[in-house]
């Protein structure tokens, strides 16, 4: 199956999964308080539905437009724009005659069932799949520092990340994911330490330059393929083969060679590889553009942990150790998504260049199939889908507990003709995040 496929089934399949969840939390209290549901989408339906079906009161469906979905309550002012109902007197089984208290619980029904999705997968995973990580302890020869940002600070490759914000991590995925939202890392080279503040604008220009890479994994370069176009093609290279001199010298680490074969552009080169435990010698012709022609990363990180590149460390939990493993993780992920925010929405730090659209989204997924991978993305989505939902932002549920939070405590319920001009500027604010964001994910396509 090709890769791109495989991603555009994950993709879809855990937002459909999260949407219909969502629009569960407003359905399943707005029935119990006696609220007509006049239609349950997943996607949105304009114009015309893929699929439909009336029972009882309500039509479930699927539009064609895959960027969302909805329930329709009736006697609500919603993204449906349907404003006729509202002209006539209020009936019983409508949501604006309910009292204050069951109206807040629908609004919140979507966002609090996002949260709970993410919190059982985070327990359910850490259960059945436990954790597996790479020790930051254990890394040889620091990390390979390629990022323009980094290497004007006056980091190099070969330091080692310490600390983040004074913080050390004993993971490597936790040390990464940190990093996007840190002020100031120490830094280790040679035994000495020293603290380098980032600047403010530090997101903002990771997301528009080039190479967006941080602190990464210094690995052996083996070699993954040789392609038919190759001007080593019949040099004799298999996948799998380990480079390890190159005219002599020793190849430790792949960010050692593209420098090495920039001065030997246009030659021939003796190399060494390690071929199932053994060592041969080869002749290889580096390009004008000192290349080899050959694609490297062929090595998985079982073969980094024999050869001693770094160790990693498994743990597995009971069902009841799982639970504040799980839970921890799940306050941790709110806590770091939140603080992404708030970058987000300070226009000082840049931040808001790297916000992404649909395409973002979809190549959070891996281009190959794992269960494990496919959780722990959805449950991330999730808590997105649940923190953007509360932002007081009219036409989203937080706009609505705003408006909601508002009569309860002053006793003034605001008119429908506000609520309804309340919504199409709410409505036309998310038109604009969505243009915007999936705007820069196209201005990403055509400038790196």
């Amino acid at each position: 199956m090709s890769p791109i496929l495989i991603q555009g089934l994950q993709f879809l399949l855990s937002l459909s999964l999260l949407i219909v969840l969502h629009e569960m939390g407003h359905f399943i209290p707005a029935k119990a308080f006696k609220t007509r549901v006049e239609k349950f989408y997943l996607f949105f339906d304009i114009k015309y539905s893929l699929f439909k079906k009336k029972i009882g009161d309500t039509v479930y469906g699927i539009g064609w437009l895959p960027l969302g979905g909805y329930v329709k309550i009736a006697g609500m002012i919603d993204e449906s724009m349907d404003t006729e109902q509202m002209s006539g007197p209020p009936e019983p089984w409508e949501f604006r005659s309910k009292p204050a208290w069951q109206r807040l619980i629908i609004m919140l029904g979507g966002v609090t069932v996002n949260f709970l999705v993410a919190l059982v997968i985070y327990i359910l995973t850490s259960w059945y799949y436990g954790d597996a990580y790479i020790s930051t302890d254990s890394i040889k020869g620091g990390y390979e520092v390629t990022n323009p940002v980094l290497v004007d600070l006056g980091i190099q490759t070969g330091d080692n990340l310490v600390a983040i914000d004074g913080q050390r991590y004993e993971n490597y995925e936790d040390l990464r994911r940190n990093l996007i939202t840190a002020e100031e890392i120490t830094v280790a080279r040679n035994g000495q330490e020293r603290t380098v503040k980032l600047p403010e604008d530090f997101l903002g220009q990771l997301s528009t330059g080039e190479d967006i890479s941080l602190f990464e994994l210094r690995i052996p370069f083996v070699v993954r393929s040789v392609p038919d176009s190759s001007h080593n093609k019949a040099a004799g290279l298999k996948p799998g083969d380990w480079l390890r001199r190159v005219n002599g010298a020793p190849i430790t680490y792949y960010d050692q060679l593209p420098g090495m074969l920039d001065t030997l552009k246009g030659t021939a080169v003796a190399v060494q590889v390690e071929r199932d435990g053994q060592l041969m010698d080869l002749s290889l012709q580096v390009d004008g553009q000192g290349k080899l022609g050959v694609y490297g990363g062929g090595g998985t990180v079982k073969d980094y942990v024999d050869a001693g590149y770094f160790n990693t460390v498994i743990k597995k939990y009971g069902f009841l150790e799982s639970i504040p493993v799980g839970s921890q993780k799940f306050v941790k992920q709110i806590a770091g998504y939140w603080l992404q925010l708030k970058k987000i929405f300070t226009p000082s730090t840049g931040a808001y260049k790297g916000v992404g659209g649909f395409k973002a989204i979809f190549d959070i997924f891996p281009d190959y199939w794992s269960w494990q991978g496919f959780w722990n993305i959805t449950a991330f989505l999730s808590i997105m889908l649940a923190v953007l939902n509360l932002l007081p932002i009219p036409a989203l549920d937080g706009g609505h507990v705003m408006f909601l939070l508002y009569e309860m405590i002053s006793g003034r319920k605001p008119s429908d003709k506000f609520m309804e001009y309340a919504q199409l500027v709410g409505f036309l604010l998310l038109i604009a995040l969505v243009v915007f964001a999936n705007g820069n994910d196209i201005y990403k396509a055509f400038t790196r």
